[in-house]
């Protein structure tokens, strides 16, 4: 029985291998055979076959004779005859696809593959608008749900940071001075003399956190702070800035165990430099706005604008003396190379300086603001600058000794091509009560 079944499964096999090449045969037949006919329709063939002419070929049915006319004229009748062409592309064609199936493994599967195509293409076609919108929502809920995971990391990392400096917040904005508060939280003894670099969170200074010390603007990190001082200084170099804003500030002796710097006058100083045995440099400033602040004496020198504005203000006496000038309209840029915004709000100093820099290169700036500025203890001074535009408003300046000394002074080296002085008024006003 064993051999018997082994027989069989020879024979089976040898039948099968015998199918298989005689189909792979027949296919290729038939497909070089519809290609050579597409090539006729197409392709002149008489070149090629011309030297073959005439054919003489004796079968048992007679003769067969084909010489060049005769077959030129069957060329001619199968391309210009639209039976016989259409005939002969339809027979081409069938014998393409037969010898494609014969060629496949499994040529029923592959008729009725080809069916399920025919079959599904008017759907596919109706269907596709629907399958593209499809995977298109899913391409989109695949990236709304990656942004929504940055933004909750986001939120995460940012209330975690919220949490570490809350304590250090909460102290600044109870009054305490920035190294006070530092001494609080990481032990008095954490905070010595000389310069303090930026080692952990509670003590890293910055302009934008309202904290003292020497910028080198566009720097938002202090270069220098030393400890026992509180001013607020930016130094200008050769880069412009496009905006500094200083404001909502107490400055001076306002504020309880505050003092001025030893040998300074000024509580507010904004100017140029004077160099001994060098070049002297000046603020060049497209805007200038100095408005609602409080000062013990404002004074205004040394000063070339185009546009001056002078309204609003009130002092305990007052000098209001510009000159004519020539200084042209003047805006600061400096394209992509500009420095950004320096912006501060909130905080207290002994003095805030903002000066030129100690060279041959003035220091620019496109607009500064000094807005809400609460002093007591020294002078406002505005000097050595070229302006575009220049705004004194609102400002309460007086230390309470009657309108004959002058609080408020405008010096006749203030030049303007453009002045206007309005609604500036002389009233009794103190300095005010320290807190």
């Amino acid at each position: 029985m064993k051999k018997q079944r082994v027989g069989k499964s020879r024979v089976r096999f040898l039948m099968s291998l015998l199918r298989s090449l005689l189909r792979k045969t027949v296919g290729v037949l038939a497909l070089v055979e519809a290609g050579l006919g597409f090539a006729v329709l197409v392709v002149d063939p008489m070149p090629w076959v011309a030297p073959l002419l005439p054919v003489h070929v004796e079968t048992v049915l007679g003769p067969v004779r084909a010489d060049q006319p005769y077959v030129e004229a069957l060329l001619v009748t199968l391309r210009t005859d639209r039976v016989v062409l259409g005939a002969a592309i339809t027979l081409h064609s069938l014998m393409v696809l037969v010898g494609g199936v014969l060629l496949v493994q499994h040529p029923w599967r592959a008729v009725k593959g080809i069916g399920r195509g025919i079959k599904a293409s008017p759907m596919a076609v109706l269907r596709s608008p629907v399958t593209t919108y499809r995977r298109l929502v899913r391409a989109r809920n695949w990236l709304l749900a990656k942004v929504e995971y940055l933004q909750g990391e986001s939120a995460k990392w940012k209330a975690t940071f919220n949490v570490v400096k809350s304590p250090f917040s909460l102290l600044r904005a109870m009054g305490f001075s920035p190294q006070m508060a530092a001494s609080l939280l990481i032990g008095a003894s954490a905070v010595g003399t000389g310069v303090v670099v930026n080692e952990t969170v509670l003590s890293e200074r910055s302009f934008s956190n309202g904290d003292s010390g020497v910028y080198d603007a566009p720097l938002d990190v202090p270069t220098e702070y030393v400890e026992g001082e509180n001013t607020l200084r930016i130094d200008l170099g050769s880069t412009p800035v496009r905006e500094i804003v200083i404001e909502n500030v107490s400055v001076g002796t306002v504020f309880t165990g505050s003092a001025l710097p030893s040998g300074e006058q000024n509580v507010v100083q904004i100017s140029g430099n004077t160099i001994s045995g060098g070049t002297n440099t000046r603020l060049e400033i497209g805007h200038l706005i100095f408005e609602r602040s409080r000062c013990k004496k404002l004074e205004l020198t040394d000063i070339q604008a185009h546009t001056i504005v002078i309204r609003g203000n009130a002092s305990d006496g007052q000098s209001i003396a510009p000159s004519p000038g020539t200084s042209r309209m003047r805006a600061i840029g400096g394209g992509h190379q500009q420095a950004d915004a320096m912006v501060t709000s909130g905080g207290t100093y002994d003095r805030i300086w903002i000066q030129a820099p100690s060279s041959a290169v003035n220091g620019k700036i496109g607009t500064l603001r000094l807005t809400n500025l609460y002093t007591k203890g020294g002078l406002c001074v505005l000097s050595k600058m070229n302006v575009g535009t220049m705004e004194i408003l609102l400002n309460e300046v007086g230390e309470g000794n009657g309108f004959a000394t002058k609080e408020f002074t405008v010096a006749t080296t203030v030049t303007g091509a453009n002045i206007t002085i309005e609604d500036n008024v002389e009233v009794t006003i103190a300095e005010p009560a320290t807190t």
